[in-house]
């Protein structure tokens, strides 16, 4: 009697371990909530919210409805989320192929590509839903733009075929301001438009010192981001171009918008003038990646700052004239 050899059991589990033996058979269910929400890159959607919340409280002068706000913020960061995801799955051929990148849950295998899409597409139709529902239809679709810009203007069409990707493709991040103004306001002013402003100048200098930093990797998988095709010295000067006109940029809320006041204008002015002060350093060491590092994390903090001073300006005792404060100091002299 032969011995009948027994048969190999095979399960989704063996079968993933067999297409990827780097990632554990068995996961927990934490481990896979992570991994989407890693493929959401949730650093990024922190700073887009902070724009949304930073529009809808002027917007509101100081006096937004704080469920309005939650809503609006977390429909927000459920569109970026998509997005996000969207560009992971597009690029995980290049992910593939970048160090800091490669372990990401797609090109690692730790999820499938169908489910990144249906995960994508859900996260869209919440988004589109929430806003549309608790907000109005022009945040909503404003939402879903960005959606559409980001992933077909930028990881689509310009990522991989031009050098100004960034520049253009940016207009993707300087959305969510528009969608904050129009939930509050049902409407787009000119402040509006010069919040998107500030943000798709701001992105230029933000990623290209990101770039900076790991600009081996980008030429590694062929991407053109800036300092691979034309290199660092025209790299900072770029950086330095835009930093410059972001602060006149920043300004225009003040006059002739008229939308903030001293406050924000100071905030502004050091704000910008710190900026430059790291742009100009740069363009001195163009290729020194520390001092990239430094541009891109300032431009972080630059842009959060910002945020907040445009939320103390709209508390009344901010808006104290210059004839309020001299009087102010000559009473309490004769005092």
């Amino acid at each position: 009697m032969s011995q009948i050899a027994n048969p190999k059991i095979t399960t989704p589990e063996s079968i993933f371990a067999e297409v990827n033996p780097l990632v554990p058979s068995a996961r927990s269910w934490r481990d896979v909530i992570q991994d989407y929400i890693e493929l959401t890159k949730p650093r990024i959607i922190t700073l887009l919210l902070i724009t949304t919340a930073g529009s809808m409280w002027i917007a509101s002068a100081g006096e937004v409805d704080w469920f309005l706000m939650f809503v609006t913020v977390l429909g927000g960061a459920i569109a970026a989320a998509s997005a996000n995801t969207i560009n992971c799955l597009y690029d995980r051929d290049i992910d593939a192929k970048m160090e800091r990148t490669s372990w990401r849950p797609l090109p690692s295998g730790r999820i499938h590509p169908r489910d990144a899409l249906v995960f994508a597409i859900a996260l869209a139709i919440i988004s589109f839903t929430m806003l549309t529902v608790y907000a109005n239809l022009m945040a909503a679709c404003l939402a879903m733009s960005g959606i559409a810009t980001y992933v077909g203007v930028y990881t689509i069409w310009l990522k991989r075929s031009s050098t100004q990707n960034i520049v253009i493709g940016g207009a993707a991040g300087a959305i969510p301001p528009l969608v904050g103004w129009a939930a509050v306001t049902g409407e787009l002013s000119w402040s509006a438009w010069v919040l998107f402003a500030i943000i798709f100048v701001w992105t230029p200098p933000h990623f290209w010192a990101l770039a900076l930093m790991i600009r081996d990797e980008y030429a590694k998988v062929g991407v053109p981001m800036l300092p691979v095709v034309k290199g660092a010295e025209v790299t900072a000067n770029q950086i330095l171009l835009y930093t410059l006109l972001m602060v006149p940029v920043s300004l225009l809320l003040v006059y002739p918008c008229n939308a903030m006041g001293m406050v924000y204008a100071v905030s502004a002015l050091i704000l910008g003038g710190a900026f430059i002060f790291k742009a100009v350093q740069l363009l001195k060491e163009p290729s020194d990646r520390n001092v990239a590092r430094s541009v891109f994390k300032y431009s972080i903090l630059y842009l959060a700052l910002l945020c907040v001073a445009m939320g103390v300006d709209t508390i009344p005792i901010a808006h104290i004239s210059s004839q309020q404060v001299i009087a102010l100091l000559q009473n309490t002299h004769s005092i």
